[in-house]
């Protein structure tokens, strides 16, 4: 892509080079290791499932027995393929014996590693099988249906009901969503077990359920043949859980996934360990599975300034997208994330705008960046919020954005009203028809102010990359340098579900879906 922004070659190629080391040095750490998250969602692609009389997840359920009986280091994998060659039973019968108190898997004897990952291969084949074909199915209901343009309109319900959910959607997409985000219920990605079946109570959003995934799924199947597109269906891939939900959603066809290597860290205190360890797995099968992942960079600028810090979000691009080729992930499928969060009272702080979405789409130019609409300085007037969220869609056509979550009028108000959706979808799509075309008809004027902004921003991450490459991520996010918010190693949610992998450990979900396929 040709650099409106005059942007240096050499300085956007150094820092991939400090992002490669600081990702592969993230690496060396997450291959040496696993976690409670990654073993669950291992027993679920082995097909274990349903919940037990008190409501606990078989998969965890499985997974406590195996760290109880100190084996959780050799996988779920391994423990489960040597106890269906003992006992004759499938995974799911083992679970319930588990469950029951009929079976110890720490009483059997075990057998080679070799043999026992031979004995379970066609079950792992038919499992990778059926997410390879919901894989292709999206394939051909695109080719047959079509798709909307980007930037996508994407929208959010969020009523805590599945049911009223649904409803809410097909409204969107009557009135010309092209992705529907099912927000999940405050505190889910705090939960360090998947609820199970159709929800119909939570608040600020719905339960991230496999049965929810389903039935939204289905919905919006019906609604794209009756509008005559594909509609792609949106949920949250993050928090204690992130490789099971990946793992459900690779079941269920879900086309895209809030996926972010950092978030979880920064904003819900997860500990920085289990959340680089999960984030791989669960990037490996939204990879493989075609989904595209959403990462959370925006996030920063809703704790720190968006001015000041505009380089932190560039640095934490750069990082993200080296770990999500490291997990197979095609830049096609990496919605990079960032925001219009500037203080309108800032002279020109349109332009700054400008320069940081132009600047990120060239330097990411195969990804489908996901833009995120005005929300830190939203007041409630809803007026002056419809000028701001005009604003950030003009950014948007002009810089060939892939994914544009819409701006709500009412964003300091209340959760969207279909009517607000209405409104939001209407003045987006008024401004991409209209500036289609934009983009490709201005130059930026040479050394002003938009170039001297992205260049400015473009420095100052390479300085930050180079500095995080010294000190590594983890010292990084220790000191607080991303949005402000400091962790620190062994502090956080869920570092008792990380261990160490044994001699026997094999994940053969991740080494068919990854195939060898590292970058």
């Amino acid at each position: 892509m040709e650099s409106k922004l005059n942007l240096d070659p050499a300085l956007i190629e150094e820092a991939r080079g400090y992002a490669l080391s600081i990702s592969r040095d993230v690496q060396g750490f997450v291959d040496k290791r696993t976690t409670v998250s990654v073993e669950r969602a291992v027993c679920r692609f082995l097909g274990i499932d349903g919940v037990n009389p008190y409501d606990v997840p078989l998969p965890n359920v499985v997974v406590e027995h195996l760290a109880a009986k100190h084996l959780l280091g050799e996988g779920a994998a391994y423990c489960l393929g040597n106890a269906m060659m003992k006992t004759g039973l499938t995974p799911q019968k083992i679970a319930q014996e588990i469950d029951g108190g009929r079976l110890d898997l720490g009483s059997l004897s075990y057998g080679e590693a070799s043999e026992v990952f031979r004995f379970i291969d066609p079950l792992v084949e038919e499992s990778v099988g059926l997410v390879a074909r919901n894989r292709e199915k999206r394939r051909e209901l695109i080719q047959r249906l079509g798709e909307g343009p980007q930037p996508y309109l994407y929208v959010i319900v969020a009523t805590g009901n599945i049911y009223e959910d649904v409803v809410q959607a097909r409204a969107a997409v009557r009135q010309g969503a092209d992705i529907v985000a099912v927000i999940r219920s405050t505190g889910q990605s705090l939960l360090d077990y998947v609820p199970y079946g159709a929800t119909t109570e939570g608040f600020g959003g719905t339960y991230a359920t496999q049965e929810n995934f389903r039935i939204m799924r289905a919905a919006l199947d019906e609604a794209g043949e009756e509008a005559g597109r594909y509609i792609r269906l949106c949920n949250y891939c993050s928090g204690l859980c992130m490789p099971e939900i990946a793992a459900m959603g690779a079941i269920e066809r879900l086309d895209v996934m809030l996926n972010d290597a950092l978030y979880g860290i920064l904003f819900r205190d997860i500990n920085m360990q289990r959340t680089l360890i999960d984030q791989f797995f669960s990037r490996v099968i939204n990879g493989f599975t075609g989904v595209i992942i959403n990462t959370g960079e925006d996030n920063y600028l809703t704790t720190a300034d968006a001015f000041e810090e505009a380089h932190t979000v560039l640095a934490s691009q750069f990082i993200n997208e080296r770990l999500a080729l490291i997990a197979g992930i095609p830049e096609e499928q990496m919605g990079l994330g960032h925001a219009f969060e500037m203080d309108p009272s800032i002279e020109n702080g349109f332009l700054y705008e400008l320069a940081q979405a132009q600047m990120s789409r060239e330097i990411f130019p195969r990804a489908p960046l996901k833009y995120m609409p005005p929300t830190k300085f939203m007041t409630g007037n809803i007026f002056r919020g419809h000028v701001q969220d005009t604003l950030f869609n003009v950014i948007s056509i002009w810089t060939k954005q892939g994914i544009q979550l819409l701006g709500m009028l009412t964003e300091a108000i209340h959760t969207p009203f279909m009517s607000d959706r209405y409104l939001s979808i209407e003045n987006a799509s008024y401004v991409f028809n209209n500036m289609r075309d934009l983009g490709d008809e201005i130059q930026f004027k040479r050394d002003g102010k938009i170039q001297k902004r992205a260049n400015q921003v473009l420095r100052e991450a390479v300085g930050l990359l180079k500095k995080i490459e010294d000190d590594g991520l983890f010292n990084t996010l220790e000191a607080g340098t991303f949005a402000g918010v400091k962790r620190p190693i062994d502090g956080g949610k869920g570092l008792s579900g990380v261990v160490e992998k044994g001699e026997n450990y094999g994940n053969p979900f991740l080494e068919k879906m990854l195939g060898g396929a590292r970058t």
